[in-house]
């Protein structure tokens, strides 16, 4: 990772209100720490800090820190953490991390990917981006700003895991190597509810239709099977009148008392 200059500035009130001055007058309060130095209260301009995140490729930035009145001429730090406003997302407070030129850090490191999975062009099949930042480990100017992961040649059903990842030369990959990364799979189909359908007869209570062989026996058939249509009459007889219907039988009149 490249470094670029900042130019910071002693800060001596702490208190909230003297904050909200600050920024009102272009500056964003900071803090600068480091385990082999004590914390310092520290204000940077803010246009000059927004200008040099905007060019980044992330918020991961190796900045050589110079320090109005200090002894040192320039302090290595990192950008160790920004605090926006939840509304507007302008920077309200930075911290940075001092680091030692020969001493190996660890920062997470956003990932992205690059090209056109080819389950996704050939196959329908969509790309599942499961992990967006990694643990690296290098020496401070070998940090990786992100890390680009080309996905080209994966296909529908396979993945790239921590442990699949070729890190640049001096930078370690932290993590579970199993754990996924990227992964390629069709698209979820969505379950459309589907009626229950009533069956007519019930489970275990099967109707069993019998029908009527032509010697006049009678043979079971297969259960919920309609019964068979009556045959139609040969030549020269005629077809036998269907059995009227019953009428119910009138009632007499009451006879007359006498």
């Amino acid at each position: 990772m490249k470094s670029v200059p900042l130019k910071a500035y002693a800060r001596r009130s702490t208190r909230r209100a003297g904050a909200a001055t600050l920024r009102r007058t272009g500056r964003i309060p900071a803090v600068i720490y480091g385990r082999q130095t004590q914390s310092q209260n520290l204000e940077v301009i803010a246009d000059e800090l927004s200008e040099l995140m905007h060019a980044a490729a992330s918020e991961n930035l190796l900045l050589d820190l110079t320090i109005e009145g200090d002894a040192r001429a320039q302090r290595l730090a990192l950008l160790q953490e920004v605090q926006h406003h939840p509304v507007g997302q302008h920077v309200l407070h930075v911290d940075f991390h001092e680091v030692a030129e020969n001493e190996k850090v660890t920062i997470m490191v956003p990932v992205e990917t690059t090209g056109e999975a080819l389950g996704v062009k050939t196959g329908g099949g969509v790309l599942e981006h499961v992990m967006f930042r990694l643990r690296a480990r290098a020496l401070p100017r070998d940090l990786p700003e992100t890390l680009l992961l080309d996905v080209t040649g994966l296909d529908v059903g396979k993945a790239i895991h921590i442990g699949d990842i070729k890190p640049p030369e001096g930078v370690e990959i932290l993590g579970e190597r199993a754990l996924t990364v990227v992964s390629c799979a069709l698209p979820r189909a969505e379950v459309e509810a589907t009626p229950a359908v009533e069956a007519e007869v019930a489970a275990g209570d099967v109707e069993m239709i019998k029908e009527k062989k032509e010697d006049g026996t009678e043979a079971e058939a297969k259960p919920g099977a309609k019964p068979a249509a009556k045959a139609a009459p040969k030549a020269g007889e005629k077809a036998a009148p269907e059995k009227a219907a019953e009428k119910p039988a009138e009632k007499k009149p009451a006879d007359k008392k006498k």
